[in-house]
This record gives structure tokens, sequence and C-alpha cells, in this order.
């Protein structure tokens, strides 16, 4: 019988592809003993990738502690695929330090002292996190044992085509590389993480009008990415966006740019500044930032996993409904468990502040439904006091109704707003903060897992992607919290002022600048910067990334469409398969092409996760990596063939 080896390709190398790695590792030895060719195609290092590359500024951080980062596919993960234990973050920090873990290039003085300090509290740098995921990377790589060889291209691919019919022992596709050289390939996994688009017509005209009078605009991007120094010293910058991008952003344009900040012996920050800082404007829909991280611990009871939201209830509701709706079927679930988690902990943690026992309360509380004045008759008499009461719509929208007479009123609202947010999260006697926030990441990792996607009305699919990702990351998904505290400092440095919620901004000719203000204030402020600090919208047809660009370009793939009672609606992601098979303008699948990521219409769960939490992405890189093996048995016994004794000598890089 004919022999050769199959290849699979895998467009981009950051964490993903590094975790798909790992789970072909594990997996082949019970789906397809024969040996493989590997191709990573990654301009920048593998395992890091862009976003998490080395080559950044090294104030920025990431938004998780150092124990709730792991890329290991740990015996929590529901998967079909062998668990693989291994350490996280916190622990290849130590095991570096103590020499357990040696296959580590020398790491620079900076990051050895970065190294040394780290706690599993700690917030790390996104340097330091580079070189846990390059370490992964090579781990995974070497995992896959002598009959696997992986070719790192250190290269942009551009495009990929169907091979040449006559020569079918070569692969199906061929994959183009900016460099001119090609690649063929059985499959082709398109694992791109986080791409940029190219201008909507909106943001293109609001570049003309700053380019036409001298001004700065900055549209969606990676703040990382950004080229600032067009924003001058003592200069006026507006910012649309409060979230993550945003924090980053303040990190660049201060501390990057000299300042500094001091403790007082009250424990509030001062910002010293360098001289180089413009004064920022910021707003946003809701006008604040991203709640902060907590740092309370649990006092009371905790839950194990959610009670109203789960896999009974959800095949309940999938027998009896052809369609399920988010708002009327799968949210009512999702705010009684936040409840149900946020009152277990007031009641055992703090049996003080409320009336009655947990007991009587629970028996009650399984009863009734979230929204109904049952259930609210029982908070109000069980909690006295309305401050401690779980109001999930005002959570979303804290400052929603207010009606701000002046721009002092904006300033004291939004700064008390952040300061009592502080209290509620870092102080030990606020626990029910670290509940509701469980809770939350609870059903945000099962929701993928429970409810199918193709079951869902086109509504409910826009807000899953739309709004309750919104609100699980303004909500769980904050900065660390002594990033508010700077905030503050420079709120009354007079370095940060507040437009408010509801923010606007429009072009005004007649003064050649940009003007912003709320709707729920009349505070109304111009200048010639304005920065839009958040990251770009998925867009398949106006993808900035070669590759994704000529998917759809070619008619291969196509963005996903939703049929609403308002007509059709494009998400701007990558249509593909419950398998993360790329599907054609008509849905068919497109054999032996695949994507995941945040810019596809699946579930979009990042590529690390914290450990012990059977977390969404490790589910996916197991059941993507047995796709791709059963694909490439398939292949060869479709063909006639067998796999290859030998592997050939990879291509050079």
């Amino acid at each position: 019988m004919p022999s050769r080896v199959p290849a699979i390709v895998f467009i981009g190398g950051g964490p993903r592809t590094a975790g798909v790695l790992e789970r072909l590792a594990a997996n082949r030895p019970a789906l397809f003993e024969g040996p493989l060719h590997l191709h990573v195609i990654e301009p920048h290092e593998p395992g890091s990738g862009r976003i998490w590359r080395y080559d950044q500024d090294p104030g920025l951080l990431l938004n998780s502690t150092a124990a709730d980062v792991t890329m290991f596919t740990d015996a929590s993960v529901a998967c079909d695929g062998p668990s693989l234990d291994g350490p996280g973050l916190s622990s290849w920090a130590a095991g570096v330090l103590d020499g357990t873990i040696r296959d580590v290039p020398a790491l620079e003085p900076h990051l050895l002292e970065q190294l040394r300090s780290l706690t599993p509290a700690s917030f790390p740098t996104r340097q330091l996190q580079s070189k846990y995921l390059e370490w992964f990377f090579r781990r995974a790589v070497a995992s896959l044992g002598p009959d696997v060889t992986v070719t790192v291209h250190r290269d942009t691919a551009t495009a990929v085509a169907p091979a040449a019919a006559a020569n079918p022992d070569a692969g199906a596709h061929r994959v183009r590389l900016s460099s001119g050289a090609e690649v063929t390939a059985d499959v082709v996994v398109y694992a791109l993480g986080h791409t940029d688009s190219a201008l909507d017509d909106e943001s293109a005209r609001i570049s003309e009008f700053a380019a036409r009078h001298g001004g700065f605009h900055a549209p969606p991007s990676y703040t990382t990415d950004v080229d600032y120094s067009g924003v001058k010293a003592g200069q006026d910058v507006i910012v649309a966006g409060m979230g993550l991008a945003f924090v980053d952003l303040l990190v660049l344009l201060f501390e990057g740019r000299g300042g500094r900040f001091e403790e007082r012996p009250d424990g509030e920050l001062d910002y010293v500044p360098s001289g180089a800082e413009p004064r920022v404007w910021a707003g946003s829909r809701r006008g604040v930032p991203y709640h902060s991280k907590i740092s309370s611990t649990l006092r009371g009871e905790p839950i194990a996993r959610p009670r109203y939201f789960t896999a009974d209830a959800i095949d309940a509701l999938l027998a009896e409904h052809h369609e399920l709706d988010f708002r009327t079927q799968l949210w009512p679930l999702i705010a009684k468990d936040a409840g149900y988690a946020y009152y277990r902990e007031l009641f055992t943690g703090y049996p003080e502040r409320v009336l009655g026992t947990w007991t009587s309360f629970e028996s009650r509380f399984d009863a009734v439904d979230w929204y109904s004045a049952a259930r609210e008759e029982l908070v109000n008499f069980s909690v006295p006091d309305p401050a401690l009461r779980l109001d999930l719509e005002k959570l979303d929208h804290p400052l929603s109704g207010c009606a701000f007479a002046d721009h002092d009123a904006v300033q004291r609202s939004v700064a008390a707003y952040i300061q009592n947010d502080l209290n509620l999260r870092t102080s030990p006697d606020h626990s029910e903060t670290l509940a509701l926030f469980t809770a939350l990441l609870f059903v945000y990792m099962d929701l993928g897992r429970l409810v199918p996607q193709e079951r869902l009305n086109a509504r409910s699919q826009q807000a899953i992607h739309g709004w309750w990702h919104g609100f699980f990351s303004f909500v769980d998904s904050g900065p660390p919290s002594h990033r508010l505290r700077e905030m503050l400092a420079l709120h009354r440095a007079g370095l940060l002022k507040f437009l408010g919620p509801g923010m606007w901004v429009r072009t005004d000719e007649s003064v050649r600048r940009f003007v912003a203000g709320s709707f729920q204030s009349p505070v109304v402020v111009d200048a010639s910067a304005y920065i839009e600090a958040r990251l770009p919208s998925a867009s398949v047809e106006r993808s900035a990334n070669p590759a994704l660009a000529n998917l759809h370009d070619a008619g291969w793939g196509t963005e996903q469409r939703l049929l609403t009672s308002e007509g059709a609606h494009s998400t701007g992601k990558l249509l593909v398969s419950g398998n993360h098979q790329v599907l054609s303008p008509v849905g068919t699948p497109q054999n032996g092409l695949f994507a995941v990521g945040p810019w596809t219409s699946g579930w979009g769960a990042g590529a690390f996760a914290r450990p012990n939490t059977n977390a969404a992405p490790f589910r996916e890189n197991d059941a993507l990596a047995r796709r791709l093996l059963t694909t490439v048995a398939a292949t060869l016994e479709g063909a006639g063939m067998s796999a290859s004794a030998s592997v050939p000598a990879p291509l050079p890089n």
C-alpha cells in the first residue's frame, strides 16, 4: 500500500495552537499511530504569539493572578482525551527559581526579580507570561514524540489554495507564505487569536477628519500596538471606552511616559507627573471602569456548581422548545444562580446582616422565579439593608437614570463609584462579591458545553456574543484593584476627567476638533485627539489578516449571518460548525479546513484559564485535536494509503 506522512498546518502559533499541540500529543496514541508532520506559521515567537509577546511595555499586566493561569488540561476537564497535570504560571515560576524546571532560557534580570517577588495572588507582567507560554509550547512539541516533526515558519500565511489535482499525494491544500514559500497540508487550522480589521466607514471618516485638521485619532485596536507619540504633553484627549484597553492606555500614557505613583500614609496613591502626560477625558456607555478584581476570601459555605443552570434544566428546555431564547429562558436561570451564591454567602458568612436562617431562605428561594414579586418580597424581608440586596440590572448600569447637573457632579459620582467598588471588592467584610464572581464564572464556563449554539434563536446568539459577554467581562474580568486606585490618583492630579455614562463623540468642522459629552450630563468638551479604547469588532470581510481575508474572498468561508425580526444581521465572525470546521457561504463543511478563536462563531473561550475549573478552552482544544487526528486518519484511508513508517526531514524555518 502506498504510504506518506500526513501534514497539518496551523496558521497562528499563539497559546491556542500550543494547547491543541498538547492535546494532539495526549490523544494520538489512541487515535492515530502513524507519523505526522506539523507546521506552525507564526511571525512572532511561537507560544506567546502577537498578543502575549515579550516585546511590549513592561508595565502591562495580566488581569488574572498567577494562581489563576494554567495551560494544562487537568483532571477537572470533561473531555474524551486523557488529562495532563502540569504547573500553572505560579508553580512554573517557583520551579524555575528552585531549578526543578530547567528547560527555560536564561531570563533577563528584571524577569528574575519578578519571579522572586511573585506570589499566587500577584498579577504578573505580560512579559513574564510570554515566557511561560513559550515554555509550554516547547514542552508540547517535545511531548509529541520522535515520529512527529514540528516545523515553525517565522512567516505570515497569506492564502490557502487547493493542491494540484495531478499530485494528490502532496495533500489537499497549499498554504502560501509572505516570503513566497508554500507548505502543503492535508488539514489547515486557522488559529489566529485576536485579529485586526480594516477601518469601517465611520472610523475611516474620523481618521480622515483628524488628519485633515492636524489632530490625532486611534481607531479600535490593540492598545500596545498603537503609536501614541502623536499625543503631546498637556494635550486634551477624548477617550471612548473604560474597559481593559482603557486600563492599558493609562499605563502607556502615564507611567509609560515617566510618571510614577507613590503611596501615602493613609494607603491612597499620589501621582507624581513627569510633565510628558496628556489630560484624558474618559467616558463609555456605562461611564465607569470594569469592576476591580476581588481580594477577599469566602467566609461562608461555597457553592460547588450551578444549582439552576444545569444540564438537566437545559435538557428539559431543549425537549420542550425547538429554539431557546437567552433572555426569557436562560438568563433567568443564570440570574437565579448568581443570586443563590450571593445570598448563601451573606447568610452563612454574615448571619448578623440577615433575618432568618439559610435553610429557610434556601427552600423558599428554590420555589420562586428570579423575576417574580415573591422573590423580591423574600429578599426584602430577609436582607434589611437595601445596599446588600443584589440588583443585577443596577450592577450592569450603575449610573442609569442619573442626571448630573454639572461637571463637578459627574466627577464626584464616578469617583465615588470607583471608591465604593474598591471598598466592596477589596474589603474582607464583603465576600458576597466573590460568591457572585464565582457563580457567574461557573455559568460562563458551562454555557457553551450545555447549550447547543444551533438551538438558540438569532436574537439569543446576538445577546450571548454581545450583551452577555460584555456583562460577564464588566463584572468578572476587570483589572487588578491597584489599577482603580491609580485611576483615582490620576483623577485627583487633574489628569483624568470623567465624561459620564451614555458618552457621545462627534466631529465639528467649525472648530476642527472632536467634541464629546454624555446624554446624562450638560458637560461638553472638545479636543484635537480622540482614542477609541476598545478592541476591533470581528469582521471577516474587513479582516486585516491576509489569510483570513483570503478565506473570505476565495469563497471558502463566510461571516455568520443571523436572521432576526429586524432583518439579516452579520456578527462579523467566521462561520464554523460545532466541531470547528469552516463552513461555506451555503453552510457546507469545507473538508480539511478548521478554525478556532474569538473571531469564529464558536463560543470564543480564551486560550488559557483557571486551573481545576473544567475550563472551556481546554475542552475545545481536546475535541479539536481528536477531530484533527481522525480527519488525517480518514484522509489516508480514503486515499488507500497508510501512514509512512518514517518522517521526512523538516522544512527550513
